[in-house]
């Protein structure tokens, strides 16, 4: 439903909570489906010390990933017909009478010997769209050594009268979302650089089937994406920046297939829609603190001045997503708890609404894109933690029923439980008295809290939830003895529009107070401790844990970045580099504003290194990289580097704590979210885990016998 952008990243439908920028990988990258052929990659000889380690800790990523293999996902989708799904080697399908599935689309057909030199699995399947008849199907597929995706449309064959189960009909470069108006025609947007500004029109019963424009919104501060309705009856084409939206409707039901505008863009103004009966359901932050309430509009006549509100949450209540499931909406809610909730708003009676808590473990709600088959009457939920598997639940609002979907045959019965992990939501004070959110996880007894090491993950920016998915990763650190922390700092959006506004700009030195208060109290209330402690970012979320190991760097010992964001000053200054005058929105314009350069240059990672002992560093980027230029992190780490050796050369060999090492592993791609190959994930995820175990001095994992 809309499109939110930044440099870091994007998403799609209505996700008020981000799919979560400490790592985003297609969900085929996690798809264990056996051991895969390896792909060399750079070599880095400060990275050999933790060789033997990352061996280690490979092997056991690959057998926890084995362990989880068959959770299903958001990535299943059924149809009338057939079931599919994606795998390494491409996308399945499955009859639903049988139990095997059979490859439709493989990606060496799709993506022959790879590209730019790569192997064929560097390419991985981002997202599935089937024709309502199930006709056609399309797909998007994206390699680690290129921002943008391909997409492929196929015609689907029978089984039992076509040897190939499917033919390629188009091959269109550079999209990045699509929908299916209906069995012959797909919309998509395209994307240029960085930015997406156009939406094309591909009708297959046109006898040349040339793509034809059909919107384009030219402002440089805006990101275009489509999407369809739930029910299938309205395509949107939303045009959205950091701070406003316009959106456009398409009845694919008409024969036209015209746009048409809901509410102009009006600065501040953000709003989704999806269509119910003859109208729409609106999410706009229209409410008190400009914070989103829901609101009704009529299909003839949708724009501002007809808008009725008909849900306005209380100010302890934070809405996190929104769908339409037949007579009712459906928000998924973050209560004063700290929990998820759903809330049901009847739209014919909306005084007639209930709320419903989800599990406790529950941290992350994924509703699935109803596929063709799918009923209508129910919402189909993936429920997950960092700590717990992904789990299946069917909700029916008519009848307020929460039903936990059945496990398949053969599965172990610890799938889809937290086993003996522990879920604590808890609350720290920031410097100004802001009480602060944070999610802890572990798996030791209380009492020995404190000699457990720490991992802590922060992000903070531009409104985005802190990724809470399950992962094999942090299962595994769990299962070992960790400590995982969340801490939800501002300019994140878990408590709202208004969490955001307080970290933004001139605010932002408010998120680095806010990670600082989680790790003296977390410490203070005996959770680890300093010299067992470190932190894990990404992107954007460097910023904080940067600016945090310039005045703090006693706190932690460790910290791991991925396409770290250091050079904030730099980047915002340059408005010839990608996406900086969009970006200037959340951190500032400093050629303009001298406020604003005074406060960049207060906290930015790199502008601030001074000679003292810090945290030993992890730094991963890559080569390719669009958002964060690969120069500002080598300057980094050789800055940080000089000033450790200046401290400890002016100590002239006295007795003192241990140097820290930091290590830049620079690696080929250009995608910023890692590598799309499953082996490439295991090996920066286990040379993670070995520098993490190195520098904090743990003694490595005894081997299972």
């Amino acid at each position: 439903m809309s499109a939110l952008f930044s440099r870091f990243g994007s998403f799609t439908r209505l996700r008020l909570r981000p799919f979560g920028l400490c790592r985003t990988t297609p969900p085929a990258a996690y798809l264990y489906t056996g051991p895969s052929k390896p792909i060399p990659r750079c070599s880095n000889p400060d990275l050999k010390k933790y060789k033997n380690l990352q061996k280690n800790f490979k092997r056991r990523l690959r057998a926890s990933y084995s362990k989880f293999a068959d959770l299903q996902d958001e990535s299943v989708i059924c149809g009338r017909d057939y079931v599919y799904s994606v795998g390494c080697e491409g996308i399945y399908r499955r009859d639903w009478r049988q139990k095997e599935a059979e490859l439709l689309l493989d990606l060496e057909q799709c993506c022959p010997g790879g590209e730019n030199g790569g192997e064929r699995g560097e390419w991985a399947v981002q997202r599935v769209r089937v024709s309502p008849s199930e006709r056609h199907l399309a797909a998007t597929m994206k390699s680690s050594h290129r921002e943008q995706a391909r997409c492929v449309v196929v015609k689907q064959a029978d089984a039992a009268t076509q040897k190939d189960l499917s033919k390629i009909l188009f091959t269109l470069h550079n999209v990045f979302s699509f929908e299916w108006a209906n069995d012959e025609i797909l919309f998509y947007t395209t994307q240029e650089g960085l930015r997406c500004s156009r939406v094309f029109r591909l009708d297959l019963n046109s006898p040349a089937a040339i793509p034809r424009p059909v919107f384009e919104d030219t402002q440089p501060d805006v990101f275009v994406e489509v999407a369809l309705s739930r029910d299938g009856r309205i395509l949107t084409i939303n045009s959205s920046s950091k701070t406003d939206s316009e959106v456009w409707l398409i009845n694919v039901t008409t024969p036209t297939l015209e746009p048409l505008l809901v509410q102009r863009r009006l600065p501040g103004l953000m709003y989704h829609v999806e269509h119910w009966r003859d109208g729409l359901v609106i999410l706009a932050n229209t409410g008190p603190g400009q914070e989103y309430q829901v609101l009704k509009a009529p299909l003839s006549g949708p724009s501002l001045g007809s808008w009725v509100p008909v849900y306005t949450p209380c100010p302890e209540v934070t809405l996190k997503d929104m769908e339409v499931v037949g007579e009712h909406c459906v928000l998924t809610t973050r209560e004063a708890s700290g929990g998820l909730a759903l809330t049901v708003v009847p739209l014919a009676s909306p005084l007639g609404g209930f709320s419903l808590p989800l599990p406790l473990w529950a941290c992350s709600c994924e509703s699935r894109i109803p596929g063709p088959a799918d009923p209508r009457h129910a919402l189909q939920l993936l429920l997950s933690s960092p700590a717990h598997p992904q789990e299946h639940f069917s909700f029916q609002p008519k009848d307020r029923l929460l039903l936990s979907r059945p496990e398949r045959e053969g599965t172990p019965p610890e799938r889809g439980r937290g086993g003996e992990h522990v879920t604590k939501r808890l609350e720290v004070q920031s410097q100004d008295g802001t009480r602060v959110p944070v999610t802890l996880f572990h798996s030791v007894a209380a009492g020995c809290l404190q000699r457990a090491p720490l991992l802590l993950h922060v992000y903070g920016a531009y409104g985005r939830d802190l990724n809470m998915h399950f992962s094999p990763e942090s299962r595994l650190l769990l299962d070992l003895g960790w400590v995982l922390a969340y801490c939800h700092i501002r300019g994140g959006g878990e408590l709202g529009l208004s969490w955001h506004r307080q970290a933004r700009m001139e605010g932002k030195r408010a998120g680095v107070e806010d990670l600082r208060a989680c790790l003296l109290q977390l410490h203070a209330r005996g959770i680890s401790s300093p010299s067992r402690s470190a932190i894990n970012a990404s992107s954007a979320g460097a910023v904080p844990v940067g600016a945090l190991c310039n005045t703090d760097p006693h706190l932690v010992r460790a910290v791991t970045l991925q396409a770290p964001f250091v050079d904030v000053l730099g980047t915002m200054m340059d408005g010839s580099r990608p996406l900086t005058v969009e970006e200037r929105e959340e951190w500032g314009d400093p050629t303009a504003d001298p406020q604003h350069r005074l406060a960049i240059a207060s906290y930015c990672p790199l502008h601030n290194i001074t000679p003292q002992c810090y945290p030993s560093m992890l730094l991963t980027a890559y080569s390719e990289d669009g958002r964060v230029s690969l120069d500002g992190v080598v300057q980094y780490a050789e800055r940080v580097q000089q000033a450790v050796h200046t401290h400890f050369t002016a100590l002239h060999g006295a007795e003192c704590e241990r140097a820290p090492r930091v290590v830049l592993n620079v690696q080929p791609g250009a995608d910023h979210f890692g590598p799309n190959h499953f082996d490439l994930v295991l090996e920066e995820s286990a040379l993670q885990m070995a520098f993490l175990y190195t520098e904090l001095g743990l003694d490595s994992p005894r081997r299972r016998s």
